[in-house]
């Protein structure tokens, strides 16, 4: 089986685990993540728009004392930019139905809750195939010190991601049940 292969077909069981999680969610999802994010206060935090089965960060990104952005997708293989967001920020649907703020300034975030599919231990994660926060992590890290959080139910954890050299890995995982520093 090829990588390509092995991705599609981790994706596939990724997705249902994750509807299943997401049928049994609580209102408290993130209360980790809140917690987790303490330390980087006031360091500017991208968070992501839930869609369908995502698990919810936007209470996490509420409290943030810090500037927040959300992802926009500006074309196909290109990294994101993150415009600047606060609850009650006008929203449109931006690519793949994603929403994101109708306008306001772009930010440069240190810190980024990435939305994923699976994790594994060691810091790697699943997403949906169009590697743009692999992108974008690489761009940004190459700039200076960024932490990238990965946001996930519990029961996407799976032993090993299928990886390729230009996966980049996560910094710090939380999930409802708990906060997973990857041995990387």
């Amino acid at each position: 089986m090829t990588l390509a292969e092995q991705k599609d077909t981790a994706r596939a069981e990724a997705f249902a685990r994750r509807k299943v999680a997401f049928a049994a969610r609580e209102d408290m999802d993130a209360r980790l993540l809140t917690e987790a994010l303490a330390p980087y206060r006031d360091k500017a935090l991208s968070g992501y728009m839930p869609m369908r089965t995502e698990i919810d960060c936007l209470p996490a990104m509420a409290a943030h004392r810090g500037r927040v952005g959300v992802p926009v997708i500006e074309g196909k293989a290109r990294p994101l930019r993150f415009r600047a967001w606060h609850p009650g920020t006008e929203m449109v649907p931006g690519t793949f139905g994603a929403l994101v703020p109708a306008k306001g300034d772009w930010i440069v975030p240190e810190v980024l809750i990435v939305p994923l599919l699976a994790f594994d231990r060691r810091g790697y994660r699943l997403g949906y195939g169009g590697g743009y926060y692999d992108r974008t992590l690489e761009v940004l890290r190459a700039r200076g010190p960024v932490t990238a959080i990965g946001f996930a139910f519990a029961a996407q954890e799976v032993d090993e991601v299928p990886i390729e050299a230009t996966d980049q890995p996560l910094d710090l995982i939380v999930t409802e049940r708990g906060i997973i520093r990857p041995a990387v």
